[in-house]
C-alpha cells in the first residue's frame, strides 16, 4: 500500500501472531531488486487501548515509532477487511493513539484525515542535543551551516528551508544530518520551499530509509515550522506538494491535521528464502 507514494508491506497480526525476526524481515522484504520493494514494513497488531496497533520499521530494519502516510493506510487495511468497519478509527503508535477519520467512497476508504496530535518544539523531547526552541536558527550541523527548524511530529524532523529542493543531491546531504551528533536518535530532514500563499514544497531523506516519495510526519513538521516562521497562518490548510502526490496539513497550537490518499497496489504472499 503507499500514501503519496511512501510505500510500505503491510503484514496483519491481528491474531497476536509476529513474524519472527521483524528487523530482518524488514531489510529483506524492503529490497527493491532481491525482495517485494518498499520504503519500510508496517505490522497491523491486536491492541487493547484502541482499534489497532501499528508498528513500523525502516528499511534498514530500525523500528521507527510513527510514520503518517503509513497510518491512513492502516485505517484503510482495517476498514476494507471489516476490522473496523467504521468512519472513525483510532490507531495505536509508539507515539501514541491517533484518530482518523476516514474517507469513504463506493464503499471503501480512500483516504484519511489525521489528528496527529500536538508539534513539539522542546528539543529536549526530540530530542535533539540544543536547549528550548530551534526554529529557523543558524546550527553547525551536517558539515556545514544552515537555518533549520527542530520539530517532533511523532518522529524527529529537521526542516531546512532553501531555494531549490528539486537541485539538492540528496544522497550526499540527507546522510549528513541522519547521523550528525547534533540528533542521538537520527532524524528525518525535510528541503522545502514556499511556493504560493498556501503551497508548500518538500523533499524528504528519511531516516533508515532515504529518500522517499513523500512523508506524512515530515510534511506536518513542514508546515508546523512555517507558520512559527510566519510563512503561513496557523488553522489554514496549507497543500504540501512532493515528489509522490501532495498532503494538505493544517497545523494548531493544539492539534495538527494531516489528509491524504490511502491506495492498496496488491495483496499476496510473502515466501521469502522459500523455494
Amino acid at each position: 500500500m503507499h500514501g503519496c507514494g511512501n510505500d510500505y508491506v503491510y503484514v496483519e497480526c491481528m491474531d497476536g501472531k509476529l513474524p519472527a525476526d521483524v528487523s530482518s524481515l524488514a531489510v529483506k522484504i524492503s529490497d527493491r531488486h532481491k525482495g517485494v520493494g518498499s520504503d519500510g514494513l508496517i505490522l497491523i497488531c491486536p491492541s487493547d487501548k484502541a482499534d489497532a496497533f501499528m508498528r513500523m520499521y525502516n528499511a534498514d530494519g530500525s523500528e521507527g515509532k510513527m510514520c503518517g502516510n503509513g497510518i491512513r493506510c492502516v485505517g484503510k487495511y482495517l476498514y476494507d477487511h471489516g476490522i473496523a468497519k467504521k468512519e472513525n478509527i483510532d490507531v495505536e503508535t509508539l507515539s501514541g493513539i491517533k484518530h482518523l477519520k476516514m474517507d469513504i467512497k463506493n464503499g471503501k476508504a480512500a483516504g484519511a484525515r489525521v489528528d496527529m496530535g500536538a508539534a513539539i518544539f522542546d528539543c529536549r523531547k526530540i530530542p535533539a542535543k540544543y536547549d528550548g526552541e530551534c526554529i529557523g536558527k543558524k546550527v553547525k550541523v551536517a558539515g556545514g551551516e544552515y537555518e533549520v527548524s527542530l520539530v517532533s511530529t511523532g518522529s524527529p524532523h529537521c526542516v531546512v528551508f532553501c531555494d531549490d529542493p528539486d537541485a539538492l543531491d540528496l544522497t550526499k546531504t540527507g546522510p549528513l544530518f541522519e547521523h550528525d551528533p547534533l540528533f542521538p536518535e537520527g532524524v528525518n530532514t525535510e528541503f522545502v520551499k514556499k511556493i504560493s500563499d498556501n503551497v508548500l514544497r518538500m523533499r524528504v531523506w528519511e531516516r533508515g530509509s532515504g529518500e522517499t516519495l513523500a512523508c506524512g510526519t515530515g510534511a506536518c513538521a513542514a508546515v508546523s515550522a512555517a507558520v512559527k516562521l510566519g510563512y503561513f497562518k496557523a488553522g489554514e490548510p496549507v497543500t504540501v506538494s512532493l515528489i509522490g502526490g501532495e498532503l494538505v496539513i493544517e497545523y494548531t497550537e493544539q492539534k495538527v491535521f494531516m489528509t491524504g490518499e490511502a491506495v492498496t497496489v496488491s495483496e499476496g504472499v510473502y515466501f521469502g528464502d522459500e523455494q
